[in-house]
């Protein structure tokens, strides 16, 4: 636990606490499920865990609406459960990040509470208020990422309150000094505690245009935006006053100051803008800013060699001295065994293939639970959702359930072992054969190599420090180079149904690596359909 620069080309386990395994029965996961889980994780090879929010909440937006930045909630434990488990973390090397959504809280906070009681307490200003305008409508055209304005009115101060999200997740007014010391503070606290860094959720949602002007219309959807879809109007504006300003980024520095003074620990933030990759760039830049930063360009559909060339040379050409955090799935969106699926049908070849690829990329790594057992996205019927996002837009969109359901241990008994009661999202049946205590007993499952693969990545330097570039594209295949001072690497990804053959430019051999199955010879390489390999230059 020494080498402050773990996170340059670390891989971080996202643990979503709800859905990992429940300790005590009641349906629901909970920090000690995770501690109880913690030798699996280490054996997975990770460098870190990124722990979703585990803090008192009311719940509307499970854990990601705070009424409480310094407590946890009791369906998760208690403070000592976190201290045990950051605890047992550390004796495995295993560094632990802990989400921060400072961008709003709950409604319930007692900061909230305090604000909405009139135009003059101590809090007054502590969240963005608005007053109607003449025919007592919305202050402005400003979208909720949920549907809707992003304001609603109070009848106590007689004024509307901005919400990027849900109504009951009012937006904190970093303009005011107190609200950053405030949060600057509480983040502190869990340093204090032990924690290693932070995720920070909507890193540039913070600021808002004080003028408070309408976002002009979006003539052109971007990678990397959120809501991008026929059913979601968010994606209908170019969001340029209602979040990325100019003043974020003095915030993020002041994040980084506090981190200073705690070697060892470290940020990813989440960007979810028109411009994410330019965002990214200067949120991770100069040294003084964020560690990392990961935006939705890979958690869309998206996935041809084409689109992947263009997002990883656009964040070669943006980033310059950034850092990058790749992920291919998360919480929010469908599950990538599903969402990259040829012909709708998850295969485990192309897992492999994903796999191999995300952890070839010049940067860091989120792994998502479940990634690692290749589960694909779980079909919900309406009256089984609990996610207000899926509620508001189903049936186009169904929401964010399917990826959280339960993580299946075991392929017997009636909840896969994740519970001894119902829990809050059902397990699929689909999800049995993949689970833990099967793969553990085939050398060649998703899990074992995933475990394989990590631990051989974390030898081969230049995977870690080495440049990266893109050589070759066309419908099937993906080429790079991966350099470290004399040494070169060509990586190659066939994404196609059928097999490829991809002819080299030079003189190679192939570098044995877990889970390849390319065939290298004299004038080329054959690579199967999902298949990848590894080569070294010579000459």
């Amino acid at each position: 636990m020494t080498h402050n620069d773990w996170w340059r080309g670390g891989v971080i386990y996202q643990v979503y606490p709800r859905s990992f395994f429940d300790s005590n029965g009641d349906g629901i996961g909970d920090l000690l499920g995770v501690l109880e889980k913690i030798d699996y994780i280490a054996s997975l090879n990770v460098d870190a865990i990124w722990l979703s929010p585990f803090f008192t909440s009311p719940m509307k937006d499970f854990g990601y609406d705070v009424s409480d930045y310094r407590g946890v909630d009791p369906l998760f434990g208690s403070l000592a459960d976190f201290s045990q488990l950051v605890q047992a973390a550390h004796a495995r090397g295993i560094r632990v990040l802990i989400d921060q959504v400072l961008n709003h809280s709950s409604d319930q906070h007692a900061w909230f509470k305090e604000s909405r009681s009139s135009r003059d307490n101590p809090k007054a200003d502590w969240y963005v208020w608005a007053d109607p305008k003449e025919d007592g409508t919305v202050p402005n055209n400003w979208l909720s990422v949920f549907g809707g304005p992003a304001w609603s009115w109070d009848s106590r101060r007689r004024q509307y309150y901005l919400h990027n999200f849900l109504s009951s997740q009012p937006d904190l007014n970093f303009h005011c000094a107190a609200v950053q010391q405030q949060l600057l503070d509480d983040m502190e606290f869990w340093l204090v505690l032990g924690v290693d860094g932070f995720r920070l959720d909507a890193a540039n949602f913070y600021f808002h245009d004080r003028a408070l002007r309408d976002n002009p219309p979006n003539l052109e959807i971007r990678e990397g935006s959120i809501g991008v879809r026929a059913d979601n109007p968010y994606a209908f504006q170019r969001h340029i006053h209602d979040k990325t300003q100019p003043e974020n980024l003095l915030f993020l520095k002041r994040i980084r100051q506090l981190l200073e003074r705690y070697p060892g620990s470290a940020t990813v933030a989440e960007i979810g803008c028109d411009q994410s990759l330019r965002t990214m760039a200067a949120y991770t830049g100069g040294g003084d800013t964020l560690h990392m930063a990961y935006s939705f360009d890979l958690l869309t559909e998206q996935c041809s060699p084409a689109f992947l060339r263009h997002t990883i040379e656009s964040v070669e050409r943006e980033l310059v001295d950034g850092w990058p955090c790749w992920s291919i799935g998360n919480h929010d969106v469908v599950r990538v065994m599903s969402r990259w699926a040829l012909d709708g049908q998850p295969d485990f070849s192309r897992g492999r293939l994903f796999m191999a690829l995300l952890l070839s990329l010049r940067g860091s790594v989120c792994l998502y639970q479940g990634e690692e057992l290749g589960l694909d996205e779980a079909e919900l019927q309406f009256e089984q959702l609990v996610d207000p996002y899926g509620i508001r837009f189903w049936p186009e969109f169904k929401g964010r359930d399917g990826c959280r359901t339960p993580m299946p241990w075991h392929e017997q008994g009636l909840y896969g072992g994740f519970s001894r009661e119902q829990p809050w999202l059902p397990l699929p049946d689909s999800h049995r054969p993949l689970a833990v205590d099967l793969q553990e007993q085939e050398p060649q499952s998703m899990l074992n190599s995933y475990r394989r693969f990590i631990a051989w990545r974390q030898t081969q330097p230049l995977l870690i420090q080495g440049s990266l570039r893109v050589l070759h594209h066309d419908d099937d295949l993906l080429v790079f180079e991966r350099r470290l001072g004399d040494e070169a690497w060509l990586c190659l990804f066939n994404l196609g149904s059928q097999a490829r053959h991809f002819a080299l430019p030079v003189a190679v051999e192939a570098v044995p690596a877990p889970a390849s199955n390319a065939l290298f010879n004299a004038i080329g390489v054959e690579l199967p359909a999902q298949g990848f390999g590894f080569a070294r230059l010579l000459g």
